[in-house]
């Protein structure tokens, strides 16, 4: 009966102008498991909030999550690079001016450019939308033209490689009048009131069947998924992504998409991302905590074994980002060159560090927090 509530897309080989617009009927996710799967979510969603205010620092938090995300969402896309090459460049004055190291970080730009934004400006528009697409693809354009043949293909090297298996709506004024009509959904209150996961889990589906710029929609749409949370409250600043469970599970979540347009299965979709938002609360709340614990036992060994003055800053510089250099530390107007220098060494004397030389550059590498991120 839900499947017959949701007009589908007949042909995938030709562009889907017949996409229903937002709001879907509420008869298809009124259902007991559906509702199960939110309720686990946001129980879990609430906890990762509560223990993110532990951190008095929540900077620490997102500069190192968000570096995570970055790379996860890229390797989705087919961009990859070590955790030495992202963290390296990122600890640097000067980004890598090419190469995957430079796409990823460009990501985590568009995560911070977005959510400066959304602080501005207090709700989702077109402008949001270009902004996050522009940083994160370093393209000028907007919206795609109706003259670009776009579709999505079959991955992989099979007999079905290469093959299109949905083709977005393509049309004079078309995406305009979709988007204006995504941006009303996910700005609006409803009567009565949607909760806001089940909200974000229909919005960004829909955003990916509009499927609105040329390239960088997926990159855009899962930030767009963070942004959301923070904006509705849920969260106070973007610290859960999904990228890594896309990631993982990187077929389940083509084919959840390619279900509802092809069969109306929205209920497979939902429960697809409420798991995934209940998963990566845990996931991200247990790196808090491993956080904290590491901060804390550091914290206690430099009391205890050494005479360096203001421990908590140094700690809480070396956990902003896994690689440091001394010229973070004056920078930061922390230390003298020299002092920073001595520091940074009795922590790698300690094993709290490990001092490695990369291009006739020094960097010292928090070993806990890599250990954590890979985690």
């Amino acid at each position: 009966m839900r499947d017959q509530l949701y007009r589908i897309n007949p042909d995938r080989t030709v562009p889907w102008n017949g996409l229903p617009k937002l709001p879907i009927d509420p008869a298809i996710y009124r259902d007991l498991d559906v509702y199960e799967g939110l309720g686990k979510a946001k129980a879990a969603l609430g906890k990762l909030q509560g223990r993110s205010i532990a951190i008095p620092n929540q900077g620490i938090l997102v500069n190192t999550i968000s570096l995570q995300e970055a790379k996860a969402s890229s390797e989705i896309e087919h961009i990859f690079t070590t955790d030495d090459e992202l963290y390296r460049a990122f600890s640097d004055d000067e980004p890598p001016v090419n190469g995957p190291a430079k796409e990823v970080l460009r990501y985590r730009e568009s995560i911070w450019a977005g959510h400066e934004y959304l602080e501005i400006k207090g709700k989702f528009d077109l402008e949001y939308f270009e902004t996050v697409y522009r940083t994160t693809t370093e393209y000028a354009d907007g919206l795609r033209k109706p003259f670009a043949q776009t579709y999505i293909r079959q991955g992989g090297s099979g007999p079905n490689a290469g093959k299109p298996i949905y083709t977005p709506p393509r049309g004079e004024g078309l995406l305009e009048d979709l988007m204006d009509n995504l941006i009303q959904f996910v700005n609006e209150a409803e009567n009565p009131p949607l909760d806001p996961l089940i909200k974000i889990a229909i919005a960004h589906l829909q955003f990916e069947a509009i499927h609105p710029f040329r390239d960088g929609n997926g990159r855009t749409g899962r930030i767009f998924n963070i942004h959301y949370l923070v904006n509705s409250g849920l969260l106070d600043l973007p610290i859960l992504f999904l990228s890594k469970y896309i990631l993982q599970h990187k077929e389940d979540y083509y084919a959840h998409l390619a279900g509802v347009t092809q069969r109306g299965a929205w209920k497979d979709w939902l429960l697809f991302i409420f798991r995934g938002i209940e998963l990566t609360s845990e996931d991200t709340f247990q790196k808090i905590t491993d956080i904290l614990s590491a901060k804390d036992a550091m914290l206690r060994l430099l009391e205890k074994e050494t005479r360096i003055a203001r421990p908590e800053s140094l700690l809480e510089a070396i956990f902003t980002q896994p690689f440091t250099k001394v010229k973070h530390l004056v920078d930061k107007k922390l230390y003298a060159e020299n002092t920073a220098r001595l520091y940074l060494n009795q922590l790698v004397e300690l094993g709290i560090c490990e001092k490695r030389k990369i291009s006739g550059n020094h960097y010292y590498l928090n070993l806990e927090l890599y250990r954590i991120l890979g985690s």
